[in-house]
């Protein structure tokens, strides 16, 4: 049988329904928080828990990237193989897709892609909601084969922020960023990295879905001028990969998320921490 291909790395609710069936695909429902849960979803998805089993247990920090024998075990139990074809979405639009995507990619899988405008998408299209998968699926073949650089940890942050060519993009809000409000995680410093850009995961959408290629480009390029790297960070990993999914529909290919994101470089620290607004770079 022969794989299935994506178009890209966003996928329209028309193109899901029309390969729902395939065998080879698996769609995986990767909602996070209290969007997670058992109301019908996408007709036999899989739950890629990014809170549970699919994040390191033995990190202190939230949404940390599990090691390549654990990713490996985890997607074989999701009944991913060599030869699959992976769509992720969830139950808010395009918020935590992004990261089962980004984390794919890392562990060498390309064949995977975020569905646009996620399960409010599908729903408003009129089609058809169901039931998570019944059981276990078949155990996949999956291999994770980690490909070093694509996420990275606070030491080459504070490189990148040194790099005339690189940019260090911040998806919090732009309160956040600013250190105008508390952290919705205890004990976390208000503020920004010294030298990071803000740019809020929503302003690459526009109602739940992600925004133009064309547009992609001109609001990354009017903020990084002309740096083609770019690391990208958030609170805790998650929406920072929509920066990185944006960017990648805008055409940048050397791209990283930073895991820890805000989650680490806000604890107390040596670490830098800036507040206000940042000045353009």
């Amino acid at each position: 049988m022969a794989a299935l291909s994506v178009p890209g790395p966003l996928v329209t609710v028309g193109w899901l329904a029309e390969h729902l069936d395939h065998p080879g695909l698996v769609v995986l429902d990767a909602s996070v928080g209290a969007a997670a849960g058992d109301d019908p979803g996408i007709p036999g998805a899989r739950r890629f828990d990014v809170d549970g089993p699919l994040s390191d247990p033995s990190s202190p920090l939230p949404h940390t990237m599990p090691g390549a024998e654990r990713f490996t075990r985890e997607l074989r139990a999701l009944g991913v193989g060599g030869h699959s074809t992976v769509v992720a979405y969830d139950r808010l639009g395009i918020y935590s897709a992004a990261r089962a995507w980004w984390m794919l990619r890392a562990m060498g899988f390309d064949r995977a892609a975020v569905l646009d405008g996620g399960l409010p998408a599908w729903t408003a299209a009129g089609l058809p909601p169901g039931r998570a998968a019944a059981g276990p699926p078949p155990a996949g073949d999956f291999t994770a084969r980690p490909r070093p650089g694509l996420i990275v940890d606070s030491a080459a942050v504070v490189r990148a922020l040194a790099e005339d060519g690189t940019a260090v993009l911040d998806a919090r809000t732009r309160e956040r960023f600013a250190g105008e409000v508390e952290e919705p995680r205890p004990g976390l410093r208000r503020g920004h990295m010294p030298g990071a850009l803000n740019l809020p995961f929503g302003d690459l959408q526009d109602a739940g879905r992600m925004r133009p290629a064309a547009e992609l480009r001109a609001l990354f390029a009017d903020l990084v001028g002309g740096r083609e790297r770019l690391v990208v960070s958030c609170g805790s990993g998650v929406t920072a990969c929509v920066l990185a999914l944006g960017a990648d529909l805008a055409g940048y290919r050397d791209l990283a998320v930073y895991d820890g994101s805000w989650s680490e470089w806000g604890l107390p620290s040596a670490l830098p921490v800036q507040t206000g607004p940042a000045s353009r770079g």
